[in-house]
């Protein structure tokens, strides 16, 4: 991975990744483990979001395309995907769909992603394709201007993850409540370390989210008071639940806010979204 980075030629005078007027904040879903809960985040995030009256872009950037499923969105309908945005051959805004969710769009994936990294070979902006896609979404009309994009990555730190950062003013970090917990936290962390000094300088940690949390687990609570003590203010204080209606939602195509409001990790997920829009409104103060 370090190789892949160290190897992406800097390009000349490169777009700066900091929020600006007529721009979205741009947040990228990253682990590269799978199943922590990155796809089902990302979904539910997007949903939350769109309720409280934002414009949400959610981009599939995973070949196995599960957050364009878990969206409604069937194979046969993505005649367009990032896949084809990524070799340039259409723009973003060509490959968007709107979803079931009113005010949530979403950019689907296919399988061809997983070729996209031989494909795209030594070309000299391989890093910077979604970063320039992305740029064509900036000073849109204020009836279409997305006011949030978030990035579903792939569970593996690769060209599309380097994509992602590179694009990202902030990552957003789905962490399972398990013994490894640390040890793949800690990889990632590196990562974003060498994308900052080579590819995005403005690119920070926005914060690490808690997921398949089991409060009768001992080994969860460990979990939790470790990474809290590593961590620091980094880690949100909600904590999504171990939740069957979480697992279940997917399959139907739909996030588990519409698929059953009630429930606590429909709970979770709001109480997330109103942390993360608190933190945004921090982040803009400070600024």
């Amino acid at each position: 991975m370090s190789d892949e980075i160290s190897s992406v030629p800097q390009p000349a005078a490169p777009e700066p990744a900091h929020h600006s007027a007529g721009r979205p904040r741009i947040i990228s879903l990253a682990n590269q483990k799978g199943g922590v809960g990155k796809t089902t985040t990302a979904i539910n995030l997007g949903t939350a979001l769109a309720a409280t009256g934002e414009l949400v872009l959610i981009i599939d950037l995973d070949p196995q395309g599960n957050a364009s499923t878990g969206l409604g969105i069937d194979r046969a309908s993505r005649k367009s995907s990032t896949y084809d945005v990524l070799i340039g051959e259409i723009s973003l805004r060509e490959a968007i769909l709107p979803t079931a969710v009113p005010r949530l769009h979403i950019a689907p994936s296919t399988m061809d992603l997983s070729g996209l990294e031989l494909e795209l070979g030594h070309a000299r902006d391989r890093a910077f394709r979604l970063r320039n896609a992305l740029a064509s979404l900036n000073g849109s009309g204020t009836d279409d201007a997305y006011t949030y994009v978030l990035i579903d990555c792939p569970p593996s730190l690769n060209l599309l993850t380097v994509n992602a950062m590179a694009a990202s003013d902030a990552i957003l970090v789905p962490l399972q409540c398990e013994f490894f917990a640390l040890e793949g936290l800690s990889q990632l962390l590196q990562t974003v370390e060498q994308v900052r000094s080579t590819l995005n300088p403005d690119l920070s940690i926005h914060g690490i989210v808690l997921t398949m949390f089991d409060a009768r687990n001992n080994l969860s609570n460990q979990v939790v008071a470790d990474v809290r003590q590593f961590m620091g203010k980094k880690v949100y204080d909600t904590m999504i639940p171990r939740n069957v209606r979480i697992s279940e939602a997917p399959s139907y195509g739909k996030p588990v806010l519409v698929y059953d409001l009630k429930c606590v990790g429909s709970e979770a997920y709001l109480r997330l979204a109103t942390e993360i829009i608190q933190r945004e409104k921090e982040l803009r103060a400070a600024s």
